[in-house]
């Protein structure tokens, strides 16, 4: 599992913004920028939507003033998904990027396998990122929902 001050790996993210599908490098989208990246197991899953997305959604201009550039949501779901769900979060603050094989999340090794759940999917999480560099790393234990909360983040700024 990646640790504090690592570098993030390198790898490619999608997103489908304005009907358009477009993918990330994560050197490029990490190099230069303060992030907040939080991932969840899935989208319109009930933690995830009901307290996870929500808290960095009320959260966004906190983070933001705090020097934040950018705040990821990443699932291993697919583009078309991570839009929907965004969209219904009212989560335009929020990019809303897909591992669509969990090939970054196994990068990170932060993945799980949920079985007939969903398969491979991300374990739930929140970190900073400083130019590609993870400063500070809250991995949830299985069915926690407690350290990656956006409020906690907030406090690790």
């Amino acid at each position: 599992m990646i640790q504090q001050n690592q570098l993030m790996p390198v790898g490619e993210l999608q997103e489908l913004k304005n009907g358009e599908m477009i993918t990330h490098n994560t050197a490029e989208l990490f190099a230069a920028k303060k992030v907040v990246l939080f991932a969840v197991p899935g989208a319109f899953t009930p933690t995830c939507s009901a307290a996870h997305l929500p808290g960095y959604v009320v959260s966004a201009d906190e983070l933001k003033a705090k020097g934040v550039d950018a705040i990821i949501c990443l699932s291993v779901n697919d583009a078309f998904v991570m839009n929907a769900w965004g969209e219904s979060q009212n989560a335009e603050n929020i990019m809303m990027l897909a591992d669509g094989d969990g090939s970054y999340t196994k990068a990170l090794g932060l993945s799980m396998d949920t079985a007939t759940f969903g398969g491979v999917r991300s374990q739930r999480y929140a970190m900073i990122i400083d130019n590609g560099e993870v400063i500070n790393l809250q991995v949830e234990q299985p069915k926690s929902f407690e350290v990656s909360k956006a409020e906690v983040i907030l406090e690790q700024l």
